[in-house]
């Protein structure tokens, strides 16, 4: 009898020991961070939500069991060594049990046993729910102070802020997140909006008075067609033309004309824009096609989150015109889409 409480007393404390020298992982990556990677199918992220989920019941029931093994080892030092001894050995183990659980050999067993079940421990607390409810007695065991994990994480950092950013400031915080990620073709002008003139047009005083009605400070100049573009007209320019000495805009165009992919990225056209120092882009899919223009002005505003405005400037969102085809492209009356 003596030998089985003498077991029973070992056993109590190699539990104690066991269950003290757990630490339940928390993520770190914040709620928002593991919804994200969840919906982009991480399966890693789906168990660690769900530990983040139910952390504070595994922590709970961690020192519910840590508390009862002490307490069953108190219990058991008294019967089986009496009063005396027992009591002395029982706050000896209650003091120290926690740095001995530290050593590295038995906080290692301990927690690789314990990763080894945590899918059943998870499976059990969301069976009966109702008893991890008594046993909640802690405040949420994560303290905030994860690291940002990515640039969609902070946006919503910002997006859900509250008296500390103004509007202004969520607002270029916001799309300087995201303009790297940004395609040109999300912010070029469309094809069927750019308006262009031909190489052989006369820049008389009523082609002059047109190209300035269309609210654009530089034109793509063409041979034929949209597809052909040959040189930009700078109509700031043209404002010291000798109206009485009509030239073509073939003669009075720049001739340097720069082409950029529709897939290349808005941090790319910066960075091209920088270094030809050049305002005005032709926009090209891979056959070479005309698909649209991209601007200067148009990477600023995107990187910015706000409109720059000068006297050239219609203040119509070209990309929203261009959704009502003004124009009428390829809309005959007989017209049927497939």
């Amino acid at each position: 009898m003596h030998n089985f409480q003498i077991i029973l007393t070992v056993l109590s404390f190699i539990f104690l020991l066991f269950f003290s020298a757990i630490r339940p992982s928390v993520s770190r990556f914040s709620e928002f961070e593991l919804k994200r990677r969840v919906e982009l199918g991480d399966k890693d992220a789906e168990q660690a939500m769900t530990r983040q989920e139910l952390l504070i019941d595994i922590i709970s029931l961690q020192r519910a069991l840590t508390a009862l093994f002490l307490a069953l080892f108190v219990l058991m030092s008294v019967v089986t060594f009496g009063w005396l001894i027992g009591i002395i050995l029982a706050v000896i183990v209650s003091l120290e049990y926690g740095f001995i659980a530290r050593i590295g050999l038995i906080k290692g067993w301990s927690q690789r046993v314990y990763n080894h079940f945590e899918k059943d421990i998870i499976r059990f607390i969301k069976k009966v729910p109702y008893i991890f409810k008594l046993l909640r007695s802690m405040p949420s065991p994560v303290d905030g102070n994860q690291p940002i994990a990515s640039r969609q994480e902070l946006q919503h950092l910002v997006d859900e802020s509250v008296g500390v950013l103004t509007a202004d400031e969520k607002n270029l915080i916001v799309h300087s997140l995201s303009f790297e990620d940004q395609p040109v073709s999300s912010v070029m002008t469309p094809k069927s909006m750019i308006d262009s003139i031909k190489s052989t047009e006369f820049l008389g005083p009523l082609t002059l008075d047109d190209l300035h009605k269309t609210g654009h400070s530089r034109l793509p100049v063409i041979k034929g067609d949209i597809d052909h573009v040959i040189g930009i007209l700078n109509l700031q320019s043209l404002l010291a033309l000798d109206v009485k000495r009509s030239t073509t805009a073939e003669k009075a165009m720049e001739q340097k004309v720069f082409y950029i992919r529709q897939d290349q990225s808005l941090r790319h056209a910066l960075a091209a824009f920088l270094k030809v120092k050049h305002h005005l882009f032709i926009v090209v899919n891979e056959f070479r096609e005309t698909v649209g223009l991209l601007s200067l002005e148009d990477v600023i505003e995107t990187l910015i989150g706000r409109k720059i405005i000068d006297e050239f400037d219609n203040h119509d969102n070209l990309r929203e015109v261009a959704m009502r085809n003004p124009h009428g492209n390829n809309h005959p009356e007989n017209h049927t889409d497939v």
